[in-house]
């Protein structure tokens, strides 16, 4: 069996790469943050043109007609570019209307806001409008109740919602009659979270708090987790991106810091750390793409694939991070140095969607009936 990316594949990855390299350097990254608030407008019409945006839509659609391994491809170079733009909730929001769509569960036509359910799936696809995805750690944390004539209202908060506070449409996980359901909101410009303050200042986030608030319901809990599969797959590609780009710093500081008449990357111990960081980082890779494989395929390994990356990806980030800083020494401690845009939005990715402890929580659900019944679970 061949792991490696086809040539398409390659040619987006390259593509993306290309793209980011010339509208998404560190400096440009560094101004979208003191001045719009971590949303690069501009960067975001470029990828809306290319269409990154309906990367997984169908062609009949207007879309790309890819998978999510596309998604995971263009994911892992945002995140080695830190790129200010909220492509992960814009996606998944538009994927769970589509699937609401062909389930029956809304008509393309039904009201959201103040389109319909079809318009906004368009406006998604093509960047003229902004998704994101509310979810919650703690079970029960936003709440659904039913009117009893096809009506729904949503009341509780839920855990920062990146780019909450910019976002036409949102997409929130909530209890309704004990079970996870998606739902969808379109907020109007006073309904929308307020911008909180955030060490991850790439990207904006807000509490999203809803009091009674009119909902349409999208699912059950048949795609609220795969929805969450998908989510936990994406932000791990984020998270490789980055690790992989902190390796790449660390190893040519290392070649060209010198310390007692020879570079710093001649001594074991520093040869060690950035051996350990090349591990994790390629451990990350493999994790995650085989995550994006069977999501997108709904293998009958989709859930636990993708659980795993995210404990993987959570942990190896925070180490290959932590490696990162001490071989940069004090330089690496600094504002001017780039060390901390890839740090601080490390940080908010290992905690978003279920952190390391809640995945192995989750994984241990999803193997246990396996291991009492005799089978194994791997």
């Amino acid at each position: 069996m061949d792991f490696e990316l086809s040539d398409d594949q390659r040619a987006l990855q390259s593509a993306a790469s290309v793209l980011l390299d010339d509208r998404c350097p560190t400096s440009r990254v560094r101004q979208v943050a003191d001045e719009n608030d971590g949303f690069d407008a501009e960067l975001w019409a470029a990828m809306a043109e290319q269409g990154w945006l309906a990367v997984e839509l169908s062609e009949d659609a207007g879309g790309l007609g890819l998978g999510l391994v596309e998604t995971v491809v263009l994911c892992e170079q945002l995140g080695r570019h830190v790129a200010p733009v909220p492509f992960l909730g814009t996606v998944l929001a538009g994927r769970a209307l589509v699937w609401a769509v062909a389930d029956g569960e809304a008509e393309g036509g039904r009201a959201l806001g103040g389109g319909s359910v079809d318009s906004w799936i368009e406006r998604l696809s093509t960047g003229a409008a902004v998704g994101a995805m509310a979810w919650s750690r703690r079970p029960g944390a936003v709440t659904a109740r039913s009117d009893g004539h096809g009506g729904w209202t949503l009341r509780g908060r839920s855990d920062l919602v990146v780019y909450g506070p910019v976002a036409d449409v949102v997409v929130v996980e909530a209890e309704a009659d004990g079970a996870p359901a998606l739902f969808a909101l379109a907020p109007g410009d006073s309904e929308r979270p307020g911008p909180e303050p955030a060490m991850d200042r790439t990207r904006n986030v807000g509490w999203l708090t809803v009091a009674d608030r009119p909902a349409l319901r999208l699912g059950g809990p048949g795609r609220a987790g795969p929805l969450l599969d998908r989510a936990a797959t994406a932000i791990s590609a984020e998270m490789l991106g980055a690790a992989d780009r902190v390796l790449e710093m660390t190893v040519d500081y290392a070649k060209n810091r010198v310390q007692f008449g020879r570079p710093i990357g001649g001594f074991q111990a520093v040869k060690h750390r950035c051996a350990d960081m090349l591990v994790d980082v390629e451990g990350m890779r493999s994790s995650t793409y085989y995550a994006g494989w069977a999501v997108g395929a709904d293998d009958a390994e989709a859930p636990s694939a993708a659980s795993v990356a995210k404990v993987w990806s959570s942990d190896a980030a925070r180490r290959v991070m932590a490696s990162g800083l001490q071989v940069h020494g004090g330089i690496g401690f600094t504002w001017e140095h780039d060390l901390h845009l890839y740090l601080k939005r490390s940080q908010l990715d290992q905690m978003s969607f279920g952190d390391a402890g809640f995945h192995r929580e989750r994984l241990a659900q999803i193997l246990r009936p396996r291991a009492e019944s005799g089978l194994p679970v791997l």
